[in-house]
């Protein structure tokens, strides 16, 4: 830690050898491209440099544990963003969350359960509509597939997320694990 915060080039290049291989894994295997794995890796390095040089961390696991939790989140909040992976928690069984415990872990997994049950529901058109959009479709691209026009098909999609959305709402099992 102390090699981190002087800049340390040994330090830092053992550090980087480390790190870029998984980070560069879990980039690439959500549609990231070299520059996401860049840029995530760099956000991150200064996160943690600010936060070791702050006094304010305080690290209960490896620090490479720790760092690869903060690409993780990173490029979760990046995909948001883009839209691609919305109303879906990518699941990363290899690369350990360093931050949650047991029990967001399980807590985790109920809500995909919640997720999927409510989603099974749903008729094939409504399905096939979210899992396009979900792969990061565009609207011309899932109006072609589904034989609408695009105004047709956005407020389609709009009308199956809040149905889905209601149907979630509205199980005794979101409301325990959202406000327990």
């Amino acid at each position: 830690m102390e090699g981190i915060i002087s800049g340390d080039r040994i330090v830092l290049k053992s550090f980087y050898k480390k790190n870029l291989p998984p980070v560069r894994k879990l980039i690439l295997q959500y549609k990231g491209t070299t520059e996401d794995v860049e840029d995530i890796f760099q956000e991150a390095l200064i996160l943690l440099y600010n936060k070791l040089h702050s006094g304010d961390l305080e690290l209960h696991q490896p620090i490479y544990l720790y760092f690869i939790g903060i690409c993780k989140n990173l490029w979760r909040n990046q995909l948001r963003k883009q839209r691609i992976l919305e109303h879906q928690e990518f699941q990363i069984d290899k690369i350990i969350d360093p931050s949650l415990t047991v029990m967001d872990r399980i807590n985790q997994r109920h809500q995909q359960a919640v997720y999927d049950k409510h989603f099974t529901r749903l008729n094939n058109n409504s399905k096939n509509v979210l899992r396009l959009f979900f792969e990061g479709k565009s609207i011309q691209d899932i109006a072609s597939n589904i034989g609408c026009t695009e105004g047709y098909t956005r407020k389609k999609k709009f009308l199956i997320k809040e149905h889905l959305f209601r149907m979630i709402q509205s199980d005794p099992i979101y409301h325990e694990l959202v406000f327990s």
